[in-house]
C-alpha cells in the first residue's frame, strides 16, 4: 500500500511542482524583459527579513504534524491559532522595522515595500495548516490546481503592472495575490475548518519537535539569504539583481525536484518509521532516482547559461551568467540535503537535525565570508564549497541512524557524475563552435546533451536507471532488488 501510495504521490507533486515551475519561468522570462536588473534586487534585498519572519510563523509546527501519526482536531486547531498570531505578530514587528531597513540600505522605497510584504506574511499564515494537512494526505492533485491558479492569476497581474510601467511594484504585488489566491484557494478546496480550541498542552507537545526546525529554519534562511544583505550593501542593487536571477535560474530544477522529495518523501518516511531498513532502502531509491536527473540538469544548465540567459532574459542579463555556472556547480549537491534531513526528520532526530544545522551554518558563513573577500564571484563559490562539506556532514549521521552513509551514497552518485561531467564538457565545447543564434545553439546543445547522457545511462546499465523504471512500472518500490552496475 505504501509504495502505491508513494508513486501516486510522487506523480501528482512532480505535477504540480512542473507546471508551476514552467508558469512561474514563463512569467519571469516576461518580467525579465519588463522589469530592470535594479529593480529585480530592490526587492530581493527584502528576502532575508521577510524569509525570517515566514520562518516564525510556521514555527516548524507543520512538520511536526506531518510527523506524527497521532495528531488530533486540537492539535491542529492549535497550531492554526499559534500560526494565525505570530502572523500578526510578525507582520506587525515587519511593518514596524520598514524605516531601519530602508536606512540600512538606503532606499526610501523599502519603507512602502517592506509594509506590502508584512501583510503577505500575515496572509499565508491564514493558509498554512491547509497546505500542512494536504501535505500529510498525499493530496497533491488539489495543491496542482491551487497552485496553477495562483501562478497564472499573481503572474497576469504582475505583468500588466510592469507593462504600465510599475517597476518594483509589479514584483511586489505579485507575491501579494499569489499568497492571497493561495490561501483563499486552500479554503475553498479543503473541508478543515478551525475550532476555537487551545492546547497549551499540545503546543508543548509539537514544540518538543518543532522548536528544534523552527532555530533551525531561521539558520537556514539566516545563511541562505544573507547573501542578500551583503550584496546589496557591498556591491549594490545592480549587482545583486544579477545575483538573483543566477539564483533562480538556477533553483528552477532544482527546487522542482527538492520540492516533490520534501513534500512526498517526508511524509512517506514519516509513515515508515518505524522500519529503518524501510528508510534505508526509500533513501537510496529517492537519491539514485533524483540524482539521476540533477546531476545532467545542473552540468548541463551550467555548460549552456550563456545561451540560456541570452534567449530567456535578454542581452542586458548577460553578467549573471558567471555567476549562474558556479552556482550549478553547488546545486548538484542540494537534493542530497533534502533527502538526508528529512531521513532524520521522519525517524524523529529534530535535535539532531538541530545541531547539525548550527554546525553546518557556523561553517557556511565562515566560508560566506571568505567568499565576500573575492567579490559576487568568490560568494558563489562559497556556496560550492559548502555543499560538498554540508553533505559530508549530513550523510555521516545518515550512517549512524539507517546505515547509509557517504561512501554508500557516494558509490550511488559517482556513476551519474562520471557520465554528466564529460556530456557537460563536451555541449560546452560544441555549443560556441556552432556557429548558430543563441535560441538554436541553447536547443541544439541542450538536444545533444540530452540524448548522450541518457544514451550512455542505458548503455551502461546503470542501477538508478531500472530502480525509476521499476517506479514507473509501480513495483519494488521500497522492497530490495539486486545490485548490479552503477
Amino acid at each position: 500500500m505504501l509504495k502505491q501510495r508513494a508513486l501516486s504521490a510522487t506523480l501528482w507533486s512532480g505535477g504540480d511542482a512542473l507546471l508551476r515551475q514552467a508558469l512561474a519561468l514563463a512569467i519571469s522570462i516576461v518580467l525579465a524583459r519588463l522589469v530592470s536588473p535594479e529593480e529585480f534586487g530592490t526587492i530581493a534585498l527584502l528576502s532575508l527579513f521577510t524569509g525570517v519572519a515566514s520562518t516564525f510563523v510556521n514555527s516548524g509546527f507543520s512538520s511536526a504534524l506531518i510527523q506524527r501519526q497521532d495528531v488530533d482536531l486540537t492539535d491542529e486547531a492549535t497550531v492554526f491559532w499559534f500560526n494565525l498570531v505570530m502572523g500578526i505578530i510578525v507582520g506587525v514587528s515587519l511593518w514596524a522595522a520598514a524605516p531601519a531597513i530602508a536606512r540600512f540600505f538606503e532606499k526610501p522605497i523599502l519603507v512602502p515595500l517592506t509594509a506590502v510584504m508584512a501583510l503577505n506574511i500575515f496572509l499565508s499564515a491564514l493558509g498554512s495548516i491547509h497546505g500542512t494537512l494536504l501535505s500529510k494526505r498525499l493530496d497533491f492533485r488539489t495543491f496542482m490546481k491551487v497552485g496553477a491558479a495562483a501562478t497564472i492569476v499573481s503572474g497576469v497581474v504582475a505583468v500588466v503592472m510592469a507593462w504600465r510601467g510599475f517597476g518594483v511594484w509589479a514584483l511586489a504585488i505579485q507575491a501579494l495575490v499569489a499568497t492571497s489566491t493561495t490561501t483563499a484557494l486552500l479554503w475553498c478546496f479543503s473541508r478543515w475548518r478551525p475550532v476555537l480550541v487551545f492546547s497549551p498542552a499540545s503546543a508543548r507537545r509539537l514544540f518538543g519537535f518543532g522548536g528544534f526546525l523552527l532555530i533551525s529554519g531561521l539558520l537556514e534562511v539566516a545563511y541562505s539569504r544573507v547573501y542578500t544583505l551583503l550584496i546589496g550593501r557591498l556591491y549594490g542593487v545592480r549587482e545583486l539583481g544579477f545575483y538573483n536571477r543566477a539564483e533562480g535560474t538556477k533553483q528552477i530544477p532544482a527546487e522542482l525536484l527538492a520540492e516533490i522529495l520534501g513534500r512526498v518523501a517526508f511524509p512517506i518516511f514519516s509513515a515508515a518509521s518505524h522500519d529503518t531498513a524501510k528508510v534505508r532502502r526509500g533513501v537510496q531509491l529517492a537519491l539514485r532516482g533524483i540524482m539521476l536527473l540533477n546531476v545532467p540538469l545542473m552540468l548541463g544548465l551550467a555548460a549552456v547559461a550563456e545561451p540560456l540567459v541570452w534567449t530567456l532574459f535578454g542581452e542586458r542579463w548577460l553578467p549573471a551568467v558567471p555567476v549562474l555556472r558556479v552556482l550549478c556547480l553547488g546545486g548538484v549537491f542540494w537534493p542530497l540535503h533534502v533527502i538526508n534531513l528529512n531521513s532524520l526528520l521522519a525517524l524523529g532526530h529534530s535535535r539532531l537535525y538541530f545541531r547539525l544545522e548550527v554546525a553546518k551554518k557556523v561553517l557556511g558563513v565562515g566560508l560566506l565570508a571568505v567568499g565576500a573577500m573575492y567579490g559576487v564571484i568568490g560568494m558563489a563559490w562559497s556556496q560550492v564549497a559548502f555543499g560538498v562539506l554540508a553533505f559530508a556532514i549530513n550523510a555521516h549521521y545518515s550512517k549512524r541512524c539507517f546505515s547509509y552513509g557517504l561512501v554508500a551514497q557516494a558509490r550511488d552518485v559517482l556513476p551519474m557524475l562520471a557520465i554528466a561531467i564529460p556530456m557537460a564538457g563536451a555541449v560546452s565545447w560544441l555549443g560556441p563552435r556552432l556557429g548558430l543564434a543563441p535560441f538554436l545553439e541553447l536547443f541544439a546543445s541542450a538536444a545533444f546533451g540530452t540524448v548522450s547522457y541518457f544514451l550512455l545511462v542505458w548503455s551502461c546499465g546503470l542501477v538508478a536507471l531500472h530502480d525509476v523504471l521499476d517506479l514507473a512500472r509501480s513495483r519494488g518500490v521500497l522492497m530490495p532488488r539486486s545490485e548490479g552496475a552503477g
